[in-house]
């Protein structure tokens, strides 16, 4: 499965090869003044989202080959947050590389009205591996756009406005995509009309006093069903929903209740979309989350994992039904670089990476065989964490004050555990109270034994 990992710079001959070459280039280039340089240039010329200004980032990450980045200066990370959760396959796939410098090499760029064999191709590969009549793609530049035109798609198919979503989630960043969302993000941002929102199911944390899984999805899907029934099932276009929700806290969801949203859907006419932005392409061990839980969409929203966050790329998986609405209407909608030939080449080169590597299956087995047995360990030793949830290779670490109260753990405590994860060489990924544990999915099991031994470390620390 990590054949092309024998060139990383932690093994074999080749991986040694690659780190003296990449050392002799950092050397020749003054490593520590490229470092400062970066950090220089950033503060002063790059404004970063979701940030104040002023305490502008200071990590630079200059170079990466699997699960592993370097700064300029050759100091080490290994990488469990796959950046945003989206560099599946992991960092530089050579397969991947190639395929987007041989497209380079080919033609650059090419309006949407023009076809293309490389967005063709990426296209038949993605609804290859997609349920049944669903034959066409719209793609786009990232999942917040996929999921911006996911809803324009559903409200011109119904001819309703109102889209339902839960207040744990996360849809992006653009106007009806913010709005979409259930955090905070959404507050400063509500500008478009016609969201509603309700509350998914979270059996550690339940808004419904639920005891049991079971119980969850029954009065989830209770819940849900006063909402339709207050807002006027006529008026509904659309629930959207992660299939499985990440930032909010990879919020497994707990058996029959996406089966049951569907019932509801198909009951009042309403258009299923399932946001498979981050769950999507091995994230959960499998090619879709929605596989393992026995539903269909009517929408699938998909980026990141698609192809590593390469080149940037989204798209939407559009059922028959609806996509015939547009066989003689035209579809109100389109961005200059849909379809891009780089990110279409690095597409198909990323699926089929996939396929013939075992990439899937390897994300799968690894999440049962080392990372699930290794974080129950540390549940088992630490009070911290109150609860640990995920599947694959996406995971999640809920740390609390107290275990009883599940009170969250405060932000300067998850402050401190961040930066000391980092000291200790492992890039992590949190949010909230939370450590998400998010690596590649070509990650092995010898990388996930690191990894929990930096967390062991650095847990050990906390006083609960």
């Amino acid at each position: 499965m990590v054949e092309w990992l024998a060139g990383c710079p932690t093994t074999g001959d080749a991986g040694a090869s690659w780190k003296r070459k990449a050392t002799t280039l950092m050397t020749e280039n003054l490593t520590a003044d490229l470092d400062a340089l970066a950090r220089d240039l950033d503060a002063e010329h790059v404004f970063h989202s979701w940030s104040a200004q002023g305490s502008p980032p200071q990590m630079v990450i200059a170079s990466g080959r699997g699960t592993r980045v370097w700064d300029h200066a050759g100091k080490e990370y290994l990488d469990f947050s796959s950046q945003l959760v989206n560099v599946n396959i992991g960092h530089q796939h050579p397969a991947v590389v190639a395929a987007i410098r041989e497209q380079a090499e080919l033609l650059t760029t090419v309006a949407p009205s023009a076809v293309n064999l490389a967005r063709g191709e990426a296209a038949k590969r993605i609804v290859a591996r997609a349920p049944e009549r669903h034959s066409k793609v719209f793609f786009t530049n990232g999942g917040a756009d996929a999921n911006e035109n996911a809803i324009r798609m559903a409200r011109l198919h119904t001819g309703r406005d109102t889209v339902l979503s839960t207040y744990r989630s996360y849809h992006g960043n653009t106007g009806a995509a913010i709005v979409a969302t259930g955090d905070w993000r959404r507050i400063p941002n509500r500008f478009a009309r016609g969201h509603v929102h309700f509350f998914g199911p979270f059996p550690y944390r339940s808004e419904f006093w639920s005891e049991t899984p079971e119980q969850e999805t029954e009065r989830a899907l209770q819940h849900l069903r006063r909402v339709i029934e207050s807002e006027g099932p006529a008026s509904i276009a659309a629930i959207l929903l992660e299939t499985v929700p990440g930032t909010a806290g990879v919020l497994v969801p707990p058996p029959g209740y996406l089966a049951g949203v569907r019932e509801l859907c198909d009951r009042h006419g309403i258009v299923m979309i399932l946001d498979e932005v981050m769950a999507g392409f091995g994230r959960t061990g499998r090619w879709f989350a929605f596989d393992g839980y026995d539903v269909v969409p009517d929408l699938i929203t998909f980026a990141k994992g698609v192809n590593s966050g390469y080149v940037p790329a989204g798209g939407v998986i559009i059922s028959d039904e609806i996509a015939a609405d547009f066989d003689e209407r035209v579809f109100p909608g389109g961005l200059t670089y849909s379809g891009h030939p780089l990110a279409m080449a690095s597409i198909v080169a990323t699926i089929d990476a996939m396929e013939s590597e075992g990439i899937i299956d390897h994300a799968r087995d690894v999440g049962a065989e080392a990372i699930a047995p290794a974080l129950t360990e540390l549940a088992e030793k630490h009070r911290v964490i109150g609860e640990v949830r995920g599947e694959g290779v996406f995971w999640a670490l809920d740390l609390v004050a107290d275990p009883e109260t599940r009170e969250p753990l405060p932000a300067a405590e998850m402050g401190r555990i961040k930066g000391a994860l980092v000291e200790r060489g492992l890039l992590p990924f949190t949010a909230d109270n939370r450590i998400h544990v998010v690596p590649p999915c070509v990650v092995t099991h010898d990388e996930v034994a690191q990894a929990a031994q930096i967390y062991d470390e650095v847990l050990g620390t906390i006083a609960v």
